[in-house]
């Protein structure tokens, strides 16, 4: 199955949409340096460097797939959060890359803070127009405005011949599909109409309540990492109980934590030969700023240009020892592979996995939308890929 990708970043989508099967027609992003990292580990991949609002996406096509990471800074919570006020809102291009490729679905991913309720409306505006991607929107009147007009149509009942797809909205939580983060990312995911795909956003494989009987009831958690298991923490002794009797216990796999991991991995200022695993020193603590604890899935890694207010870029030790994340355990939490290498600075790497979306997630969105492609479509575009086009 064939897919473009647009705002590709350092390639966590990418990474879970080739893990999925599908083959990537091209990748679109602006970025120098995060252009470098996709071509330093996949140097066959299609990157067409310049910005996304120059492509004229019918070269690209036919296609299956859709995607994308609209660039989050417009909604999300570190940052000033104009929404649509803010040049930098990509969704605009999303709903034209739809409109001139007419995939049988597409993905695109955002941060949490698209959800705050001052964007109600406008996710709503986004949804619809992503429902409805060729329905005409006029620049000369306000955004809400068009929304309004999107709201009758989508009541109407004339769409006779229209291009229509069916839009699911999901906010998900990465731990809970195996990644050892707690990244909360907002999934519009979407399938022509014309398919009756009926598709739903995959459930849930990891909980924290399996994580909590690992730990306390059972012990194993402690035991795999060859360790002594704890006394049971007296805060959690009422739903431990419960675990232990098997109330909360579900067959869910249990959430990964740091440790999980980053075991394997030596101490960064020990000699060792790993790629990207290099000790950044300066870490230290203060009110608010306390890194993430080893032994539970990690904060969500940022992408701060003055630093990160959280600490989330930093591990915690038991002992209370701080250090900052080398750029391998942070390729590690977010489940990209190991061999593949981030070729810029720890600030600019840092960046760019700050930005990423855990390739595990993506694998996972992705594999449930390709089944159902599969199931729906009998028939695949065969045109060959375009070559990359440099649109600086």
């Amino acid at each position: 199955m064939r897919s473009i990708e647009l705002f590709s970043g350092a390639g966590g989508l990418a990474l879970g949409l080739e893990q999925a099967g599908f083959d990537s027609v091209a990748l679109f992003e602006r970025d120098g340096d995060a252009c470098a990292t996709l071509r330093h580990n996949r140097p066959d991949w299609s990157i067409v460097q310049g910005d996304v609002r120059d492509v004229d996406f019918h070269l690209y096509g036919p296609v299956d797939l859709v995607a994308g990471g609209p660039p989050c800074q417009p909604f999300s919570m570190g940052g000033k959060a104009r929404g649509f006020q803010d040049t930098r809102d990509m969704f605009p291009q999303a709903v034209r890359a739809v409109r001139e490729l007419h995939p049988s679905a597409f993905i695109f991913e955002n941060v949490r803070g698209l959800l705050r309720p001052a964007f109600a409306n406008y996710v709503e505006f986004i949804r619809l127009q992503l429902a409805y991607p060729t329905f005409p929107i006029s620049d000369n009147v306000d955004w809400e405005i068009n929304l309004r007009r999107l709201h009758r149509h989508h009541t109407s009942r004339d769409h006779g011949g229209e291009l229509i797809y069916t839009v699911t909205l999901t906010l998900a939580n990465a731990a809970n599909y195996g990644v050892p983060q707690h990244r909360h990312r907002v999934f519009f995911v979407g399938f022509r109409h014309d398919l009756q795909a009926g598709w739903s956003f995959p459930g849930h494989t990891h909980t924290g309540d399996a994580l909590l009987r690992a730990k306390y009831v059972t012990g194993d958690y402690w035991r795999g990492h060859g360790l002594n298991p704890p006394a049971m923490p007296t805060a959690l002794c009422g739903k431990l109980n419960r675990l232990r009797s098997g109330e909360l216990f579900s067959a869910a796999q249990r959430w990964r934590t740091v440790r999980d991991a980053l075991s394997d991995l030596p101490d960064p200022r020990t000699h060792h030969d790993i790629p990207n695993h290099r000790f950044q020193p300066g870490a230290r603590s203060y009110p608010g700023h306390t890194g993430s604890l080893l032994d539970e899935p990690s904060k969500a890694l940022k992408a701060g240009d003055h630093g990160v207010p959280g600490g989330e870029n930093m591990v915690r030790h038991p002992n209370g020892q701080l250090r900052y994340f080398t750029i391998r355990e942070s390729a590690r939490i977010q489940t990209f592979p190991d061999d593949y290498v981030f070729p810029s600075s720890w600030t600019e790497s840092m960046r760019q996995l700050g930005n990423a979306v855990p390739v595990q997630l993506a694998r996972v969105v992705a594999s449930s939308v390709a089944a159902k492609i599969g199931q729906t479509n009998s028939g695949r575009p065969t045109r060959s890929p375009t070559p990359a086009l440099d649109l600086k």
